[in-house]
């Protein structure tokens, strides 16, 4: 498994496990959990969730996948932005913790902007480290200016921005991964097959065919092939994981990246960061 470095220097999955949109349908939760565990196995060691997805359902299913096996994970989560107050971060960790049943998040994230100071959830994150609830903390959805006023409100230690990033949605490039990769900070990619709207694309059934691989594993190459990103893609589907592992085995050729910018052209402007 290809790794990625915090600033910390602790290593991460270049790829690793989404879950969003688990958990809405109990009938389901079985499935997912054992897709998750699937993941684990192949070495997809990083899980993100967070308390919006399903309303915490997500993070349930996290937390039965990893019964039995919560040293074998990296475990991301993130607070909504109405409870990222100063007590209210700290009582929004003890509600993920509980529901995933683990003692420590791993990474725990400002899921976007929000109301409150970013200097009162950066103390609670502190706070939260301290005590050994939280082991990193970053943010997600936050572009280049907002990263900047997280640095002005004593937001250095933040270890990662999460962010939509895929062929479809390449604006990040021209500023904010850039902004990224000067501070030694990776950036996790959400979505990076556009929630499979890729699937019928004909650039990368082309390039596809050559590589005698699906077009999903094209674009979740390209996602992996840029350095200091992680990759988390969701899949409920057995095959669909392993697909997705087998992705981080592709090497995309010359061609195929300008086949690609091409097809999915390059930003020559500064873009707002988009957000699903």
């Amino acid at each position: 498994m290809r790794t990625v470095t915090l600033p910390d220097g602790e290593t991460v999955p270049a790829l690793g496990l989404g879950t969003w949109y688990m958990g809405d349908r109990g009938s389901d939760h079985a499935a997912e959990a054992d897709a998750l565990r699937l993941g684990l196995d192949l070495g997809m060691t990083l899980i993100d969730t967070a308390e919006m997805y399903a309303n915490g359902g997500a993070e349930r299913v996290v937390g039965d996948a990893l019964t039995g096996r919560r040293d074998d994970a990296f475990v991301v989560s993130k607070v909504l932005p109405h409870n990222a107050s100063r007590q209210g971060t700290v009582t929004a960790c003890e509600e993920s913790l509980s529901r995933m049943g683990t003692e420590t998040i791993d990474l725990y994230l400002l899921h976007w902007p929000g109301p409150h100071p970013l200097k009162d959830t950066i103390a609670a994150f502190e706070e939260l480290r301290q005590a050994g609830k939280i082991r990193h903390w970053g943010v997600s959805n936050f572009d280049t200016d907002e990263m900047e006023d997280l640095v002005a409100a004593g937001g250095a230690a933040c270890a990662t921005d999460q962010i939509l990033y895929n062929l479809t949605r390449r604006g990040p490039e021209f500023d904010l991964l850039p902004w990224c990769a000067e501070r030694r900070m990776p950036v996790m990619a959400y979505s990076p097959l556009e929630q499979g709207r890729l699937s019928g694309d004909r650039t990368l059934a082309r390039i596809a065919a050559r590589h005698h691989v699906s077009p999903m594993q094209v674009a979740l190459a390209w996602v992996l092939r840029r350095e200091g990103v992680i990759a988390i893609p969701k899949a409920s589907n057995p095959s669909h994981v392993r697909e997705n592992r087998a992705a981080l085995d592709l090497r995309l050729t010359e061609q195929d990246l300008a086949d690609l910018d091409g097809a999915f052209s390059p930003p020559r402007r500064k873009q707002p960061l988009e957000i699903l």
